[in-house]
């Protein structure tokens, strides 16, 4: 018997450590040749890592969610033949090539036939303790006095008298005027600081001096009212009192680090500007109805790609990526569109690459494409990764205004909101139009804010005269 080592392979583009999102197998499973271990998720996308060979699994180099540096081991794999097996204790050290967890080294020796109890300090090179030796302690006589205290029979306390019945302990007072709202509560020094270290508020105490004057019988009262019955809860409307614990790992950590880096490091501003949309809306229905099935579906997206074709030559400033580190601007003359998708396992940016090259109708066809393979988990690292600007859009649940976050290092993202119908003065009457909210946002490190509203105007007039869309320049 012997192991093979199975390490973090370097995935490429400069990529030094990778976060392990799941693993396919555990500690003492048989695995086959090209069966999927483990999967490991980059900044790029997430890579399936297969079994180089046959073999079973002894032991696990980290847990889902650990992060592994390229060349780290990632699974040891025990094999029929090569050098002999180490021991359990060699396992655990240095020299064997892998840092086994606790609960898998646990998990391996029960696998052997050894209780995990077994694991003692001498699998380290060091001596056990050794075991604990009765000795015959002295009796407690030597120490009588702390023995003796206790048992003395102590004087039965004299009986407090009953309280007077005029003001019975059980009820609140039911004398006293009641203290109109806002009306400061009047005590003596005492009585407010005993309230204070019994947490009472004294506004809830109604006195029965003078004046409404609260004294410490007021509070003997107020402390041995029982309180008041909760209403009964209706049936089938039992509190919920549950709390679920959900380690974030895998993509959702990813999103997590880029969002919060990208509002970290970027001065963000947004720009709102509504577009009528009727008239593109109407060519959109019409082409649509006239092609049916022939050609794909087109949506509102393939037409703003096409808008910020025909509008991101005039503005190079924003189809570009601005290394902060080394203080670079680099714009960009292809023109990659990262489509913002909502899948199953969170937000992901596929990308429409040279959109200059693409009608209206292979734009829809490809974003369909991407939008399928990104929710089934199918889309390649390349066509998650290059994008140059960013579309993103909520649909029919796009609101009145977004403020979208920057995909960084990106300098502008285009936010899509919700059409709705309303009533525009045009030619000295009111007439009904659909319009919709453009909300952009720019780095405002790279884009000054007249530049950015030049730029959205520019989409704005292609929107609302579509046969602009189809000019050749």
């Amino acid at each position: 018997m012997g192991f093979r080592i199975v390490k973090l392979p370097d995935i490429g583009e400069g990529v030094a450590e990778a976060e392990v999102s799941a693993w396919h197998v555990k500690v003492g499973d048989v695995v086959r040749e090209d069966q999927p271990l483990a999967d490991v998720m980059t900044d790029k996308a997430t890579v399936e890592i297969p079994s180089p060979v046959s073999g079973t699994v002894a032991a696990l180099g980290a847990e889902a969610g650990q992060m592994l540096a390229v060349g780290a081991e990632l699974v040891r794999l025990e094999i029929e033949g090569g050098a002999a097996a180490p021991t359990a204790g060699a396992a655990a050290t240095p020299e064997a090539g892998i840092a086994v967890a606790p609960a898998v080294q646990a998990a391996q020796d029960e696998a052997a036939g050894q209780p995990a109890s077994a694991l003692t300090p001498a699998a380290d090179g060091l001596e056990p303790p050794p075991p604990p030796v009765a000795r015959a302690e002295p009796a407690p006589q030597a120490k009588p006095a702390p023995q003796a205290k206790p048992v003395e029979a102590p004087k039965p306390p004299a009986p407090k008298p009953a309280p007077p019945a005029s003001r019975p302990a059980a009820a609140a007072p039911s004398s006293g005027p009641p203290r109109p709202p806002g009306e400061k509560p009047v005590a003596s020094p005492a009585v407010r600081k005993r309230a204070l270290e019994a947490g009472i508020d004294l506004r809830q105490v109604r006195g029965t001096g003078p004046a409404g004057r609260i004294g410490h019988d007021d509070l003997d009262a107020f402390l041995n009212t029982p309180p008041e019955e909760a209403a009964p809860v209706p049936a089938g409307r039992l509190p919920r009192t549950a709390v679920e614990e959900i380690k974030v790992i895998g993509l959702r950590r990813r999103i997590a680090q880029r969002m919060a880096d990208a509002k970290r490091r970027v001065a963000h501003f947004s720009y709102v500007e509504e577009v009528d949309v009727t008239a593109v809306e109407e060519l959109r229905a019409s082409l649509n109805q006239r092609h049916g099935a022939s050609r794909p579906k087109l949506t509102l997206i393939p037409f703003l790609v096409q808008a910020l074709v025909r509008a991101l030559p005039d503005f190079p400033q924003m189809n570009a990526h601005y290394d902060d580190e080394g203080e670079v601007i680099h714009r960009h003359a292809g023109i990659h569109v990262g489509i913002a998708t909502q899948t199953p396992s969170g937000l992901m940016v596929p990308v429409l690459r040279h959109a200059e090259t693409r009608d209206v109708w292979n734009s829809a066809a490809e974003v369909r494409r991407l939008a399928e393979a990104a929710r089934n988990g199918l889309a390649a690292r390349d066509e998650l990764s290059g994008s140059t600007i960013t579309i993103t859009s909520l649909g029919a649940l796009g609101g009145i205004v977004t403020t979208p976050v920057i995909n960084r290092p990106e300098v502008a993202i285009i936010g899509v909101n919700k059409q709705v119908m309303r009533p525009v003065w045009r030619d000295g009457a009111f007439v009904p139009r659909l319009t919709m909210n453009l909300s952009a946002s720019f780095d405002h490190r790279v884009v000054d804010g007249y530049d950015a509203a030049l730029f959205v105007q520019a989409l704005k007039a292609l929107l609302e005269t579509p046969a602009m869309l189809f000019m050749e320049a």
